[in-house]
């Protein structure tokens, strides 16, 4: 199923009101990002530019939820936003059923957030973060390690290179390419597994 079917079916699955607001929210995304890509992280649709994610959608059963992955880093102007449980860098603008949606607050929000993505984009590109080749020839042995390697964004692969790059020693760098051989041939992400990852 393509992308934007599955975010179709997502909205379609909720609430007439909270559906109007899903719909809306992706209008105001994808008028205010140029060049912004559907995607579908975590169970729920992502807004990408440039292989790193802007906002998400996230609901429960009171609210419609905008989530920004680099939201510690944004100033909430008119639009008020919280830290989100368990993710230290999340923020979440939430929206309630008799809330009148704030339209222009979300679109300088997520201006903000472009720039911030930009920013980030830029620091990972100085850094120069090379694959390391004990690495890259792991994955190659490995023909569903390699189509998840593949199919994953760059933001993701670029936490995965800066974990195994920051093994100083020999054993510990060999250690972590397995243990992210066997993460990654089953799809999972660093931020799906910080636990597992940690614990190496």
């Amino acid at each position: 199923m393509l992308v934007p079917e599955q975010i179709n079916l997502y909205i379609a699955e909720h609430p007439e009101w909270q559906r109007k607001v899903l719909v809306r929210l992706r209008q105001l995304v994808h008028a205010t990002c140029d060049n912004v890509q559907e995607n579908w992280r975590n169970g729920v649709p992502s807004f990408d530019q440039d292989g790193m994610a802007v906002v998400s959608f996230a609901t429960s059963k009171t609210s419609v939820s905008l989530c920004f992955p680099k939201g510690d880093q944004l100033k909430p102007g008119k639009l008020e936003f919280e830290p989100a449980s368990g993710a230290r860098c999340v923020r979440v603008a939430k929206f309630r059923e008799k809330d009148k949606l704030p339209e222009s607050a979300v679109k300088d929000l997520l201006k903000k957030a472009l720039v911030c993505n930009s920013k980030a984009n830029d620091e990972e590109t100085k850094k120069k973060i090379h694959e390391p080749v004990e690495l890259e020839a792991v994955l190659r042995k490995d023909p569903m390690a390699w189509a998840n390697w593949e199919s994953f964004s760059k933001e993701t692969r670029v936490e995965y290179l800066e974990w195994v790059n920051d093994g100083r020693k020999v054993e510990t760098r060999k250690h972590r390419i397995a243990k992210a051989l066997e993460l990654i041939r089953e799809g999972i992400t660093r931020e799906e597994e910080p636990k597992r990852l940690r614990d190496a």
